[in-house]
């Protein structure tokens, strides 16, 4: 029996930097392990190295069966190459961005990414001419991702996925809609979701804000968490605890309306009650906005706590995490307020079986996935009060923590791993595909 054909699409794939980039990684991976043949639609490398930077080490985890397919992608609008630059560029900037803009919106509307639907569409369908496809998921964002399934579904009958990484209409952070029922966009979302065969979401209210947008759908809708990826923790060491100090961490992307500022003067405010945590540093690791450059607010922000034991330390190719939180005595999760937000660094964390101190406000989505973690601290407020208290609480925990804690703590969070998140639909999948059961 041949393998079924899996045709995966993603902007942010390996090399790309950022977040979304590891459930891309992963979930493709994943059906190439379950024997699936994976072909992947993604932008080109020169793309990567001009917008995001790149992550050449995660690269080399793309399972060796895959077929990558690199569709270029307009970079124009960088361009600072003035002898690239078109004369109607050069005489009027402005005229040029305008036209640009109504281009890219007029082949889909979505800022910047809207010009790639014809290379991305069109790429799909030689991919399917060549080797027919049996299934498409596309994960957002960008939410172009999801237009080749939609139109292989179109023309061929190929069922598709809508693996919604981000959110199109929702705006996680106050829980309110985004524009108008009746606006373009959303009108695009409506007909991609009632032609979809699944629509997966990373937790359950996000899945349950949708279902109130898309009744008649909701029946297809699952929840398929991040989770975590096992064999980038592999090799971590533990820790040994010195009366000297501790170091805690934070890995992963600032970014948003997180409590960054609440966290730094909590930190330093624990520090004057703390004999332990005045002779502790704070290490922050990973990216500051979402580009290569690091936010140049967010960094004099840090850099200005130089004197209380923050060190800024940089980007951390996922290769790297093990060694990186090896470093680490305990962690800090700072996220941004929203019943909608549980992060995917949150089940990495978990993984690592370390304590963890949630300088957060109790809201936020991540809470229902520590609750029952056996190293955990929580700050009942987003503060600068409550979070020194969390601080110091966690380094309590570190101090008195049994020598098997860390080893019990990482045995809990193995139900966290991303296979287990992504199996039941890949054996749903597989079996659709190879008993001939898909609806087409």
């Amino acid at each position: 029996m041949p393998k079924p054909h899996l045709l995966y699409v993603a902007w942010g794939y390996p090399p790309a930097r950022g977040a979304g980039m590891y459930r891309a990684l992963a979930t493709a991976n994943t059906y190439a392990e379950a024997g699936w043949r994976v072909t992947v639609l993604t932008a080109t490398r020169e793309t990567f190295e001009s917008l995001t930077g790149t992550d050449d080490l995660a690269e080399k985890q793309i399972h060796p069966s895959i077929s990558v397919v690199r569709v270029p992608f307009d970079l124009s609008r960088g361009e600072t190459n003035l002898s690239r630059w078109t004369r109607l560029r050069v005489e009027s900037p402005l005229l040029w961005s305008f036209l640009t803009a109504l281009r890219e919106r007029i082949a889909f509307p979505e800022p910047r990414y809207g010009s790639w639907r014809g290379p991305l569409v069109a790429a799909a369908r030689e991919v399917h001419r060549t080797t027919p496809v049996d299934l498409v998921i596309g994960t957002a964002n960008p939410n172009v991702d999801f237009l080749p399934g939609y139109y292989l579904n179109k023309s061929h009958k190929v069922p598709f996925i809508m693996d919604y990484r981000d959110t199109w209409h929702l705006d996680m952070y106050r829980g309110s809609r985004i524009g108008s029922r009746f606006s373009r966009s959303a009108r695009w979302e409506k007909k991609l979701v009632s032609k979809a065969s699944e629509v997966w979401f990373v937790n359950r209210p996000i899945l349950d804000w949708h279902a109130q947008e898309f009744p008649n759908d909701a029946s297809k809708f699952h929840v398929v968490t991040n989770g975590f990826d096992p064999e980038f923790l592999a090799g971590q060491e533990n820790r040994q605890k010195s009366a000297d100090g501790l170091t805690f961490g934070y890995l992963g992307t600032i970014y948003g309306p997180m409590p960054v500022r609440e966290t730094l003067e909590g930190w330093r405010q624990a520090r004057t009650r703390s004999p332990l945590l005045a002779r502790s540093t704070l290490e922050i690791h990973g990216r500051l906005g979402h580009y290569s450059v690091p936010n140049a607010e967010m960094l004099e922000l840090i850099e200005s706590y130089a004197a209380d034991g923050v060190r800024y330390m940089g980007i951390v190719s996922k290769t790297n995490v093990a060694k990186v939180y090896s470093r680490f005595d305990a962690l800090l999760l700072v996220l941004g307020q929203s019943t909608y937000i549980s992060s995917g660094k949150v089940y990495e964390y978990a993984g690592t079986g370390l304590p963890v101190a949630s300088l957060h406000h109790p809201e936020t989505a991540s809470t229902t996935v520590l609750q029952n973690y056996p190293r955990w601290v929580a700050a009942d407020a987003v503060s600068d009060e409550s979070f020194a208290q969390a601080l110091i609480e966690l380094s309590d925990m570190v101090v008195n923590s049994a020598p098997e804690a860390q080893a019990q703590a990482q045995q809990f969070a193995e139900r966290f791993e991303r296979l287990k998140q992504l199996e039941p639909r890949i054996s749903e999948w597989t079996n659709r595909v190879n008993t001939g059961s898909v609806t087409r």
